[in-house]
């Protein structure tokens, strides 16, 4: 059996989810996004079991996979879905020294995500999951399509 394609892609799938996240939530850069991702996935994955966040896992691509595996603490005790203002100081608890996350922040990581799945197979998945964990990962599509999409370099810098 040949390689399967997405492994030969993955930087290139992984920087195209990055590049949505930064658009989605209005930031300047990839970096600045970085800490905004984690702490959407470090969440959702608190509020499942290890063999839910696995199923979770096999939807994503290898990139994405890995940041959402990363740095897990499996032992960690399983969370009740919380309302939005817990969800976003949740998220900006990721280093918040450096965390750009804005209010949007959620939405704009579904955004990312919805964009770079199959998402009937996400949803799918999602729902055998739990409808908490459906809700968390859905919008419309008319959002997700609509968001705004620039890959332009936003940070320019100055000539000697």
């Amino acid at each position: 059996m040949p390689v399967p394609m997405e492994y030969y892609h993955a930087t290139e799938q992984f920087e195209s989810f990055m590049l949505d996240a930064r658009d989605a939530a209005n930031l300047n850069t990839t970096n600045m996004a970085w800490n905004m991702v984690v702490g959407v996935f470090q969440a959702f994955r608190r509020r499942l079991s290890v063999v839910e966040a696995l199923k979770f896992a096999n939807v994503l691509p290898p990139g994405i996979r890995a940041l959402f595996v990363a740095d897990w603490d499996a032992d960690e005790a399983i969370k009740a879905f919380s309302p939005p203002e817990e969800l976003l100081d949740e998220i900006r608890s990721v280093r918040r020294q450096h965390n750009f996350s804005p209010d949007n922040a959620h939405e704009a990581v579904v955004i990312a995500l919805r964009k770079n799945v199959n998402t009937e197979v996400l949803d799918s998945t999602l729902q055998a999951i739990s409808v908490e964990a459906y809700q968390f990962w859905y919008l419309p599509d008319m959002l997700v399509k609509g968001s705004p999409v620039d890959r332009e370099l936003k940070i320019h810098y100055k000539g000697r």
